[in-house]
């Protein structure tokens, strides 16, 4: 989207509009790259104590628990904007999940 928005690509292919969701589109869990930069961050902290502590590590999901579809994403980047953002519907993509999105409750009691 950001790509499309500074001019970099001439627009954005949404891969199906006929899931089993409001508005047609797959559902995400979208997460800024900040706040996945800072995650790392204390996911290293966190390892650092648990190598000195116990030496077991575990899987930690991050994410916002929040699903949003991809035209709900595009909206948003519209709304921002202030303009269209180009985009074509494609067909679907094999094996495309219908909606996917964390449980951050771990990561947010650990890290």
């Amino acid at each position: 989207m950001y790509r499309v928005a500074t001019g970099q690509y001439e627009k954005l292919s949404v891969r199906g509009n006929d899931y089993p969701t409001p508005d047609g589109s797959c559902i995400r869990d979208y997460l800024h790259v900040v706040d996945l930069a800072k995650a790392h961050l204390k996911a290293f902290e966190y390892l650092e104590k648990q190598q000195q502590e116990s030496g077991i590590f575990e899987p930690i999901n991050l994410g916002t628990g929040t699903g949003t579809s991809v035209l709900e994403m595009i909206s948003i980047f519209e709304d921002i904007l202030q303009k269209p953002l180009a985009h074509t519907i494609g067909p679907r993509r094999s094996g495309d999940a219908v909606s996917v999105y964390a449980n951050p409750l771990k990561a947010s009691t650990l890290l």
